[in-house]
């Protein structure tokens, strides 16, 4: 079933790591709209572009959450990348929107759309449901051809 939610691709990773990721965006969005910093905002959007769109091993974000991971001793279980990747485009998207709401000073605009990448995070890190796995299932995977 899992499968179905995340398609196969050659890169495996660890779900722990995702996951811890997740929960450190949430709370990088937190600080960035308690301490009212664009600055903070581009760090993650810069961040969500390293995951995203370069073949670089790990953002800051992700370095910090598999050094937490390994840490915590947590469990290794390997998950497909390529669904993963997907959905950082996804979050580089919705970080790049947020902080040019926030630069025009569109604060509830932004704090709206910064909600709902919290609200996908939030479900990663809880439920280890990805959201942006589910949209690569239905609205990419069936147009993708080898």
């Amino acid at each position: 079933m899992k499968n179905v939610f995340c398609p196969i691709s050659e890169e495996r990773i660890n779900e722990q790591v995702p996951r811890i990721t997740a929960l450190l965006v949430m709370l990088v969005v937190i600080a960035a709209f308690a301490l009212d910093s664009v600055v903070v905002i581009g760090f993650l959007t810069a961040d969500f572009f390293i995951r995203a769109f370069t073949q670089m091993k790990f953002s800051p974000i992700s370095f910090v959450a598999s050094k937490i991971v390994k840490a915590l001793k947590l469990s290794v279980t390997k998950i497909d990348k390529a669904p993963k990747i997907f959905a950082a485009r996804m979050g580089f998207t919705m970080a790049l929107v947020v902080a040019l709401l926030f630069v025009l000073q569109l604060h509830t605009a932004a704090a709206v759309v910064a909600g709902v990448l919290v609200f996908f995070a939030g479900l990663e890190f809880a439920f280890a449901f990805c959201a942006g796995c589910t949209i690569y299932t239905y609205f990419v995977l069936p147009f993708y051809t080898d």
